[in-house]
């Protein structure tokens, strides 16, 4: 047993590091609530961008929402484990801060790294997309979905469209129309006549720069919230080891 005077003295600090623990572990939840937020936004606006690169849907959005709301329990779990006062709880819960850690570190790499990789392997993509389209499969209605929502049509203008087989027999898809009252078949069939009732911006620059910029913020986001766990770590490291050398039992 520590003399009764630095058992004094010790108190007040473990008292503090308590407070911060707990203030942490709160925040630690709330950013679980947001990567479930970005899980769930980047599955509603993010799903067409993706789903032209695969043939199957991502399942980025999935790992995020998985994220986060592991991240909540765990944030609860660091709460009670503090007010507790028990060392091991605050060993395991330190574990697992450094897993995660460890993972939104490498989450958020890839995710830069994908940023500045994505132009070549969308174009590509998006090229095959144009050329395939017949209007009814998934990278079809990507390709509709983006134009509609970007106000775009084909890769780098409209003409892009008079390559394809699809425009053979059924001309440019109505997606690309400005409004659907101005569009005719026998528009869309004419290229000439088209370039007045359809968007005249390619699809190309805008779904690039769209998902540079949502992966950029994706990827802050995750390099921001992992050195957040350092705070964490240290926090439960300290208060462990302060519980377990002066023999502090928390009532």
């Amino acid at each position: 047993m520590s003399p009764p005077s630095r058992r004094l003295q010790t108190k007040p600090v473990i008292t503090c590091l308590k407070t911060f623990l707990i203030s942490y572990s709160l925040i630690f939840w709330f950013t679980g609530v947001i990567l479930l937020a970005v899980g769930v936004w980047g599955k509603v606006s993010l799903e067409a961008y993706f789903s032209l690169v695969s043939e199957d849907s991502t399942n980025a959005p999935y790992v995020l929402i998985g994220t986060g709301a592991i991240i909540v329990v765990f944030g609860l779990f660091g709460c009670f484990a503090t007010c507790r006062g028990s060392p091991w709880m605050l060993k395991l819960y330190a574990m697992f801060l450094t897993l995660v850690f460890l993972a939104e570190l490498i989450a958020g790499v890839s995710g830069f790294i994908f940023r500045h990789e994505i132009k070549d392997k969308i174009g590509k993509a998006y090229e095959s997309a144009v050329t395939t389209y017949n209007g009814t499969d998934s990278k079809s209605k990507a390709v509709d979905t983006l134009q509609e929502k970007l106000h775009c049509c084909g890769m780098k203008n409209f003409s892009d469209w008079g390559k394809t087989d699809y425009f053979k027999t059924h001309g440019i898809p109505m997606s690309c129309c400005k409004t659907s009252n101005n569009c005719t078949e026998e528009n869309l069939k004419n290229l000439g006549s088209a370039g007045t009732v359809v968007f005249p911006q390619g699809c190309f620059s805008l779904v690039t720069s769209m998902l540079e910029s949502n992966l950029g913020v994706i990827a802050g986001v995750s390099f921001g919230i992992a050195f957040f766990q350092v705070i964490g770590i240290f926090l439960a490291c300290c208060l462990s080891r302060y519980i377990t050398n002066n023999q502090y039992e928390m009532v």
